[in-house]
């Protein structure tokens, strides 16, 4: 099967079809939630086992479960603390007895914000499973302090990236006018993904469209320099 099948462009809208990829031992299904916020989640599927894990828990808890089916979901990946990401997390945890991950930094303020307990913290260079397939999880800083994105490497071709809201086509994520919280999201966005992953890996944001590190490298310098 083709690695960028034609009927994949990353294109979803709150209230549409997800968007499904498959990859060598990982289904990616990408669905938009909430009209004004148009948030993306990613429910990841190993093929060899069936183990399903959900990333960002964003809004709309029917939709999202409608999605996830009899099979259920072992695990929800908050990429974030901010309130529009993770929604629908109580809801989805009680209907499906999933373990909550989080970035470290972050995890205080989910449970604080959801009511719900974070039940592992990881940093750079953990690994998040879903069945057989890996997930390494990259610590991004600057949007928020525990913000995370993860990457699965293909075994039959490039790697994929989850960046939640550090990532975007186009820039970084909002730093909210703080000048030192940018330069540090900037800086760990170029050497930790830019810098450590190749052209072809393709990235899947928040919210929006998809993008590769190929289409956005050349405009890391402009990025920096316009502050945003």
């Amino acid at each position: 099967m083709s690695d960028f099948p034609a009927t994949y462009t990353g294109d979803v809208s709150p209230g549409g079809a997800p968007a499904v990829r498959e990859l060598t031992g990982l289904t990616i299904a990408k669905l938009a939630v909430d009209e004004k916020m148009a948030n993306n989640c990613y429910l990841l599927r190993c093929t060899r086992t069936g183990e399903q894990a959900l990333i960002d828990a964003a809004d709309d808890a029917a939709t999202l479960l409608d999605l996830i089916g009899h099979a259920g979901v072992a695990t929800v990946v908050t990429t974030h603390q901010h309130w529009d990401h993770h929604r629908a997390l109580a809801a989805v945890v009680a209907a499906t007895g999933a373990r909550v991950v989080a970035g470290a930094p972050d995890a205080a303020a989910i449970t604080e914000q959801t009511g719900v307990p974070v039940d592992r913290t990881v940093g750079d260079g953990d690994v998040v499973r879903v069945g057989e397939a890996e997930l390494e999880v990259i610590a991004i800083a600057g949007h928020t302090p525990g913000s995370v994105a993860l990457v699965f490497r293909d075994p039959a071709g490039h790697p994929h990236l989850f960046t939640g809201d550090t990532l975007f086509p186009g820039g970084v994520g909002a730093t909210f006018g703080d000048a030192a919280a940018f330069a540090q999201l900037i800086d760990e966005v170029e050497t930790k993904i830019f810098g450590t992953l190749p052209d072809d890996t393709w990235f899947y944001p928040g919210h929006g469209g998809d993008s590769t590190l190929g289409a956005e490298r050349p405009h890391l310098a402009e990025w920096r320099a316009r502050g945003w």
